[in-house]
């Protein structure tokens, strides 16, 4: 037992004591560099000299990006790199040690503050520049990808980084240099085309299809176009609470939207204008000869409406009349007028009665003329002669009185092809307008995508080389 022990005791010494003496070289090297060490100044040799200092920054996440508050929060990690003079040493006399790690409070850093999208300082003192890797400065944005998490709203396009020197800035001043970290992104479009714009595009298209509903339904037509333009303003109010409030560019979600509304408007105004003509009668309103022809002759041919054809106007302006030798037409005196106003058995017994002389005028016709009889044959027919005038003047008033009703049910009909034709015109416009607005607007967001290189006029990709 003893001899078993006995090696592994003094290997745990051996290893307990080259431990201790590793530490003591660390603590004797921080011992040494930190002997009249100040954090506070400057590396530098000479006032003169410039320090060196090399950025990079490595983009861990892209959390979000508060548009109402253009606001971007990230995760990045800075990395800096400089050379302090002070804190150097010869690794042989403290065993070959080449690498310490301090407390980053123990050394002086560069009073470099990432603001925004950029880091200044003043070139008398620092001197900004990119980090190097492989002979090749670092002209972009770090990401890694074993670290690196992946947004769901937005995609990285572009990350680009640039070195840039305000000229008009003293040299002396902070801004003068300054290092500027881009980032290029693009919004994801699923989650608007699901949630925002289809619901926009299916709704207006209830309103287009109102156009459907007979011309004299406005009232509902109006009832739909109205609920559809509350409900794409409760779509505005939703978008207006994430977009910024500025005057400076206006979102395409937001263009979108209005000129929905405004569609929706013109529809409305569409339903009450063909309501007012379909509505039209006789009594207010006359159906002029350029109307006619252009409303019920012309577009009906051109947009291919089943429309019954109608009478010339020459024809329909034209008035039958009734006539014998002595009458005048519609002319019919107040007692005629009278006449035909009688009771039912009074007018029955008049009717009879003259009747009765045409009958027996007629009779005589028939039989020819007799000698002596030629008197006779004349007195009747003068006797029969008010009753026939009667049943001519009786037969112009109740012409008369269809021909005025069906002049005014033709003319009702006439207004209300005249609506009919109205509203198809009005459909095909607001149909070829919102097909054509959201088409242009689509082509819009289409086109409205981040370029192929990150600086217009500048061939470079600012990415690492393929190889």
């Amino acid at each position: 037992m003893h001899g078993g022990w006995g090696p592994l005791l003094l290997l745990l010494l051996l290893a307990v004591c080259l431990g201790a003496h590793g530490r003591n070289q660390e603590e004797r090297l921080l011992a040494d560099l930190m002997h009249s060490y100040d954090p506070h100044l400057r590396p530098a040799e000479h006032d003169s000299d410039v320090v060196n200092v090399s950025l990079k920054l490595t983009l861990t996440n892209l959390i979000s990006l508060n548009e109402r508050e253009e606001a971007l929060t990230t995760n990045v990690w800075i990395e800096m790199q400089w050379c302090d003079y002070r804190l150097r040493w010869d690794p042989q006399d403290y065993e070959g040690l080449w690498v310490l790690r301090v407390p980053s409070t123990m050394v002086w850093r560069p009073d470099i503050v990432l603001e925004n999208k950029s880091q200044t300082y003043s070139t008398n003192e620092i001197n900004l520049q990119l980090s190097q890797e492989d002979g090749q400065s670092i002209e972009w944005i770090f990401i890694d990808p074993e670290a690196f998490t992946e947004n769901g709203e937005w995609a990285i396009r572009h990350r680009p980084a640039k070195m840039l020197l305000d000229v008009a800035a003293p040299a002396e001043e902070a801004g003068h240099q300054k290092v500027v970290f881009y980032l290029l992104i693009q919004r994801k479009p699923l989650f608007y085309v699901i949630n925002i714009i289809a619901p926009c595009v299916l709704i207006s298209s209830v309103a287009i299809l109102i156009y459907f509903l007979p011309a004299k339904a406005g009232g509902q037509k109006c009832t739909v176009a109205i609920n559809v333009l509350l409900a794409q303003t409760v779509f505005l109010f939703l978008v207006a609470k994430k977009v910024p409030e500025t005057s400076q560019a206006v979102p395409l979600i937001s263009k979108y939207l209005t000129f929905l509304l405004v569609v929706t408007i013109l529809i409305v105004v569409n339903a009450v204008v063909v309501l007012n003509v379909s509505l039209r009668s006789p009594h207010t309103h006359s159906v002029a000869r350029g109307v006619r022809k252009v409303f019920l002759r012309l577009l009906p041919q051109l947009l291919r409406m089943h429309i019954r054809p109608l009478a010339p106007a020459d024809v329909q302006d034209a008035q039958p009349r009734l006539q014998n030798g002595s009458s005048s037409g519609w002319l019919i005196t107040t007692g005629e007028e009278a006449a035909l106003c009688l009771p039912r058995s009074e007018l029955l017994f008049r009717q009879r009665q003259h009747n009765g002389l045409v009958r027996a005028a007629l009779e005589k016709l028939e039989k020819g003329p007799q000698p002596g009889q030629s008197q006779e044959f004349c007195g009747s027919l003068k006797q029969a002669a008010p009753a026939i005038q009667a049943c001519v003047e009786a037969c112009n008033l109740i012409a008369r009185a269809r021909h005025q009703q069906s002049h005014f049910d033709s003319e009702n009909e006439e207004w209300f092809l005249v609506g009919r034709v109205l509203d198809r015109v009005c459909f095909l416009a607001m149909l070829s307008l919102f097909v054509c607005g959201t088409m242009g607007i689509f082509l819009m967001a289409h086109y409205n995508r981040v370029p192929a290189l990150p600086f217009p006029g500048d061939p470079r990709p600012y990415l690492p080389s393929p190889d």
